[in-house]
């Protein structure tokens, strides 16, 4: 069992920076590849970012460039930093951890954060 806690979220103006942190306790936090999530009010949930148990790091096309994902192993935490923010990144960001291999699809992670809200206005 991993139980996962997301931060940082708010309202910021489009442009604007903001960094999500997800803390993770319960097994071995390096067992798990860790992935970042959103979801805007009526759309389905959609990958935004994740990282594999060896550091190697994915994004979606819609946020290349502009969002990094990191993670710590020595404080069991990853965090999403997130640059020139659009306000259609407006989302719930949720964090989700698998074990092994990373993947895009949110069924396939077991453990899912409570979520935080990010709001980007124009």
């Amino acid at each position: 069992q991993v139980q996962l806690v997301e931060s940082g979220g708010g309202l910021v103006q489009a442009g604007d920076s903001l960094r999500l942190s997800c803390a993770a306790s319960g097994r071995t936090f390096t067992n798990y590849a860790i992935a970042w999530f959103r979801q805007a009010t009526g759309k389905e949930r959609e990958f935004v970012a994740a990282i594999s148990r060896a550091g190697n790091t994915y994004y979606a096309d819609s946020v290349k460039g502009r969002f990094t994902i990191s993670r710590d192993n020595a404080k069991n935490t990853v965090d999403l930093q997130m640059n020139s923010l659009k306000p259609e990144d407006t989302a719930v960001y949720y964090c989700a951890a698998k074990n092994w291999a990373f993947s895009t699809r949110s069924n396939e992670y077991n453990y899912w954060g409570q979520g935080t809200q990010v709001t980007v206005s124009s």
